[in-house]
Formats: structure tokens, C-alpha cells, sequence
């Protein structure tokens, strides 16, 4: 029998369906109107319902940041999978080479280490493994750093043969598009005049999803949180607050003072990103309070600002800072329809971080 959100026990994640389908349309619509390949990252929701969903809407497949994601994906029926990651070592590529023979899978390099492993695992020059060259654009993070740098290694991986060179990959860095633009726009140039254009331009990153054009560059969009939204996605203006779909749930245990409360969802439950935001989630009923502190399994509510102040025993729903890692720290979720009835799923991909 479906449950209503009054009977969860807290704390517990709600996901209301409407508007993450609202979400999802919304950010499809706009790639097909860009001529922009959707390629959804599922860190965020770790769900292959979604997934699915996802694909349905015209997703031309999935991102997955690890191994233990794409297996759960592809467990389920999900057949073209791109893996952004440097995958190193004996287990994770025999790991990766079983999954290539079952789907149509794809990841990146930045380092002749990573393709030389490859190259040792992959040498069926009929089934070759696609491999994009992960660009750093700005970000700081993984990637070659020159345009030079992103030719030698597509060399390197058009002359193995079990290996055929799929483009390049960048996460750019937030608000900084135009950087990347930039720096990607020389590496194709290096690379056409190498006699090695990219078949694959990959861009992400949620906060600059509707700024991302496709032209004569981009090619597919790799978003993640679109799908649930959070505080700082509202904050870098991607949605509004009634826009997002996650919220954790959570119940008041104790008013110690007048403007303290204490509530059952800690750093265990609303995750403690900061994100460049005042306090540790957002409280719609009580968009006053601040969430001052977290600790393991207790959030710290200052209600000073409050002119109605919640009571014990009282629930309340809370927006994260940032919600991917909010999916990563229950084992399930609970999707509420328009009706208001409950559907508790399992997060299939939680905790697959190898």
C-alpha cells in the first residue's frame, strides 16, 4: 500500500516526481533546440529508472564517473555509457574490457600511462576501445593543460590498435564557458591540423547548462544536477528554489532555547558542502533559519530571524547545498507523485565509488 510523506521516518529523502520530470524536459528541450547531444551524468541521482528516463526524453546515452556505476547501468538495460575517468590497474581494466563487451562504452585519458594501459588491455582492432582526451579548461583538476599536449596523446591513442580516438573532454570550470570555449577552439585547430579531428567535443557542468551553445564546437552536454536542482544551483541561477525536487526530510528533536533548534539530520544526511552558502541547506517553511552547524546526526537550526519558529516533533523539508551527494548517503529514496502517495526505490548506484 503507497505511503504519504507523514508516515517516513526521518530523516529520509523525498524526491517529488513532477518537477525532476519538469527538470528533465525542461533541459532536453533546450539541447534540442542548441542542436546539443544530452549525454546526463547519473551521479546525481544514481538511479537507473532515470536513467532511463532520460534516454526516453533523447538522451543519446549516459555519463557514469565510476566502474560501480556504469555496471549497475548497464545491469539494467542501459547501453551506451561514457566513463570520464582515468581507469588504472589490472582489476578495473578487466572490469572495464567485460563491460566493453557488452555495450557500447567510451573513456577518457590524460596521460600516456592511462593509454598505454588501455592499449595493453584493448588490442581487437575490430572492437576498439573509444577514448577522448580529458582537457583541463580551466577547472584545475584532471586533464592536459595545452592544446599540444591534447594532440600528442590523440596520436598516441589513433596508433594503438585496439584503441580509436574519440575527441575531448572537458569539465570546465563554473561561470567560465567562454574560457573553455577558448582553449578547446586551439585544440581543435592543433588537432585538424594533425590530421586528427575530434568526432567528439564533451562539455558539462550543471550551472552553465543554458549558456552552452553547440556551433562548431560543443557537441554533447554532460549535466548532472539538473535533474533534483539544489541551493547552489538556485544561487548560480539554474532553477528556483521551487524548482527542486530533492529535499531531505527531517524531524525538530529539541528546542534547547527560544532560537536554537536541533533537528535529526546531520552531516550524515545533508551532507556538509558549503558551496559558498550561508549555513547548510534551505528551509522553504522557514526560509529565515539557518542551519548553523551539522554534526554527525544532529543539524543545528538558528531561528533568531524567525517570527514563527518550528516545534519538536515537527517535520520539515530541506533543500540541500548539494544534492548528488545527499543520493550517495541513503540507501533509498522516496518518490512522491502529484497524488501525494510514496514510492520508496532503492539507489542502486549508492556507494559505488570504484
Amino acid at each position: 500500500m503507497p505511503l504519504t510523506s507523514d508516515q517516513l521516518e526521518t530523516p529520509c529523502v523525498l524526491i517529488d516526481l513532477a518537477k525532476a520530470e519538469a527538470n528533465l524536459e525542461r533541459a532536453q528541450a533546450y539541447a534540442n533546440s542548441k542542436g546539443l547531444r544530452l549525454r546526463p551524468h547519473i551521479k546525481t541521482h544514481k538511479l537507473p529508472r532515470f536513467a532511463k528516463a532520460q534516454v526516453a526524453l533523447g538522451a543519446v546515452g549516459i555519463t557514469c564517473q565510476k566502474l560501480g556505476e556504469a555496471e549497475i547501468m548497464a545491469d539494467a538495460g542501459l547501453d551506451d555509457i561514457f566513463l570520464p575517468y582515468n581507469l588504472i590497474g589490472t582489476a578495473k581494466l578487466a572490469r572495464l574490457k567485460a563491460l566493453h563487451g557488452r555495450i557500447r562504452i567510451s573513456v577518457t585519458a590524460d596521460s600516456a600511462y592511462t593509454i598505454d594501459g588501455y592499449a595493453a588491455a584493448f588490442t581487437d582492432a575490430a572492437h576498439p576501445l573509444i577514448v577522448l582526451v580529458e582537457c583541463d579548461t580551466g577547472l584545475g583538476r584532471c586533464g592536459v593543460t595545452t592544446p599540444a599536449e591534447a594532440v600528442e596523446l590523440a596520436k598516441r591513442i589513433a596508433a594503438a590498435p585496439g584503441l580509436t580516438f574519440g575527441g575531448l573532454m572537458t569539465y570546465p570550470a563554473a561561470g567560465k564557458p567562454d574560457e573553455a570555449f577558448a582553449w578547446l577552439s586551439a585544440a581543435v585547430a592543433a588537432l585538424d591540423a594533425a590530421g586528427l579531428h575530434p568526432p567528439v567535443i564533451s562539455s558539462g557542468g550543471t550551472p552553465d547548462l543554458y549558456r552552452a551553445e553547440s556551433g562548431d564546437l560543443v557537441t554533447e552536454y554532460r549535466p548532472g544536477t539538473y535533474i533534483y536542482s539544489d541551493r547552489f544551483q538556485v544561487s548560480r541561477g539554474v532553477n528556483s528554489m521551487d524548482q527542486c525536487a530533492l529535499t531531505v526530510l527531517a524531524t525538530v528533536v529539541s528546542r534547547p532555547t527560544e532560537t536554537r533548534a536541533v533537528i535529526d539530520a546531520g552531516s550524515k544526511a545533508l551532507t556538509s558542502d558549503l558551496l559558498g552558502q550561508d549555513g547548510f541547506g534551505f528551509i522553504p517553511a522557514y526560509p529565515e533559519a539557518k542551519i548553523t552547524s551539522l554534526s554527525e546526526e544532529h543539524g543545528v537550526i538558528d531561528l533568531t530571524a524567525c517570527a514563527r519558529k518550528p516545534a519538536i516533533g515537527e517535520r520539515i523539508e530541506i533543500i540541500p547545498n548539494h544534492c548528488c551527494v545527499v543520493s550517495n548517503l541513503f540507501d533509498v529514496v522516496n518518490l512522491k507523485s502529484p497524488d501525494g502517495t510514496i514510492e520508496t526505490v532503492p539507489v542502486a548506484a549508492r556507494g559505488k565509488v570504484a
